[in-house]
């Protein structure tokens, strides 16, 4: 790894430098996603210098690991024979995606830039949304008839294997190409060339729909170990596979759209890096929740107008309001989280509502219980010994018990709030990512406000 940074701060410089000789020979040994990454960082001049000393050929790899931001200005500073021999090396998914990520002024030019015989593949593939699994699959994969031989299979794939992406499964399907099942090399490679194909494929247990959400497809690789995935249509055709690479991709998509809407970040999720995404896209994505949750903050302090008269009467109350306040946050905040990534996992269906909010409400209950009882004896035994204007009528034991009831009525229904609100908002068709932490931190706030004041008013004036 470090030797790694050693030669890509090398070929930096040498990019500063214009050295084109070194810059080739350094960027030979480096794999593409290096060079793309290198290419991310730099300035208008020294990405023109790199794009051309490097060449069409050799940038069809770094242009498939580039950020969508960035792939219409490389291929612009290509000539059009250029972007064709660029179209013409990348894979068929690879291709899409680049077409997916320019305006569509471009992505017409471009697409009359597709060699005849990708154009087909290339048009269908474009009919699926970006984020679905006919979206994410490549057409460059192994596949036989049912009807053939081994041999004859063997002869089918050696002509084909230099444009498939991958060998590791080899796919059966019939005359109208529907799935039958699948092979592996090794059940070709030590069977008899006379055994026929339909004697040796074993069935597909795992498929997935073209116009299923890649999330889907990524959780099946998790889940089942796959390797590759095979994608069908809705009468069985074979249309694509994808493969753990593209798997992988959709993971980290995945993960950092969840992060950052749980983080109350807006928009969509930019595949720049962080120091090479600009101020106005941080800016803009995150002022609106920003604006938004500062306007619900408000609610908060309408809470201690109202209830102002009691803290006048007891204004000791002030000292475990903030306490009370962010345990339900807290608490809040764990539960939503726990309730996400079971929903990211796909272990919650849409039908076990009752069942989490069973389990959250009597684990609220004990968390909040325990919690209550700590707080009560703190209060009781500890806090006389540096505070001695309570009232005498009230009392320590009085007030910690208030308090006790408080904290755990406001960590029941925190622990409620923070597991159902993201499977509501996954129900009227909202990330359930976006009502977890600010959101759900401010809605409890005020909660915690109302519960404390309230349960204050009637235990102890």
């Amino acid at each position: 790894m470090q030797e790694e940074k050693k030669v890509i701060n090398e070929l930096v410089t040498t990019l500063k430098d214009r050295d084109t000789e070194r810059f080739l020979s350094l960027a030979e040994g480096l794999h593409y996603a290096d060079l793309a990454e290198v290419f991310e960082g730099l300035s208008e001049d020294e990405r023109n210098f790199f794009t051309e000393t490097m060449g069409a050929e050799k940038f069809a790899e770094v242009i498939t690991d580039l950020p969508d931001t960035l792939v219409e200005g490389a291929l612009g500073q290509f000539s059009s024979d250029d972007q064709r021999e660029i179209l013409d090396q990348v894979s068929d998914d690879d291709r899409v995606d680049l077409l997916q990520d320019v305006s569509e002024e471009s992505r017409d030019r471009l697409l009359e830039l597709v060699e005849p015989d990708d154009i087909e593949v290339t048009k269908s593939l474009l009919r699926y949304g970006e984020d679905t699994a006919g979206g994410r699959m490549t057409t460059s994969f192994g596949k036989v008839r049912l009807g053939l031989t081994v041999k004859e299979a063997l002869d089918e794939l050696r002509e084909a294997h230099a444009d498939s992406e991958t060998l590791a499964r080899v796919y059966v399907t019939d005359e109208k190409d529907r799935l039958i099942g699948r092979l592996r090399i090794r059940d070709l490679a030590f069977n008899k060339w006379d055994s026929p194909v339909s004697e040796i494929y074993r069935p597909c247990k795992h498929t997935i729909l073209a116009s299923a959400d890649q999330e889907d497809a990524a959780q099946m690789f998790s889940k089942y170990d796959l390797i590759v995935l095979p994608v069908i249509d809705e009468q069985d055709r074979l249309l694509g596979i994808i493969t753990y690479d593209d798997a992988l991709e959709i993971i980290e998509e995945e993960s950092t759209e969840d992060i950052e809407r749980m983080a109350g970040m807006a928009g969509e999720v930019s595949e720049d890096s962080y120091l090479n995404t600009t101020l106005s896209t941080h800016f803009k994505r995150r002022f609106p929740w920003l604006l938004g949750l500062a306007f619900l903050a408000i609610a908060s302090g309408y809470v201690m107008l109202k209830f102002e008269h009691v803290l006048d009467e007891l204004f000791i109350l002030a000292l475990f309001l903030p306490m009370v306040v962010a345990a339900g946050g807290n608490t809040g905040g764990q539960a939503s989280t726990m309730v996400i990534r079971a929903m990211a996992l796909g272990e919650l269906d849409s039908g076990e509502t009752s069942r989490v909010a069973w389990k959250e409400l009597r684990l609220g209950l004990i968390l909040g219980s325990l919690l209550g009882v700590c707080i009560a004896l703190t209060t009781i035994f500890v806090l006389p010994l540096f505070y001695s204007e309570m009232p005498v009528e009230i009392g320590f034991v009085r007030f910690g018990i208030a308090v006790a009831i408080a904290i755990t009525a406001q960590i029941t229904t925190s622990t409620l709030v923070g597991s159902l609100l993201p499977i509501g908002a996954r129900r009227v068709n909202i990330d359930p990512a976006v009502v977890a932490a600010p959101a759900i931190t401010t809605i409890v706030d005020v909660s915690g406000m109302v519960i404390y004041f309230l349960v204050a008013k009637l235990v102890l004036l």
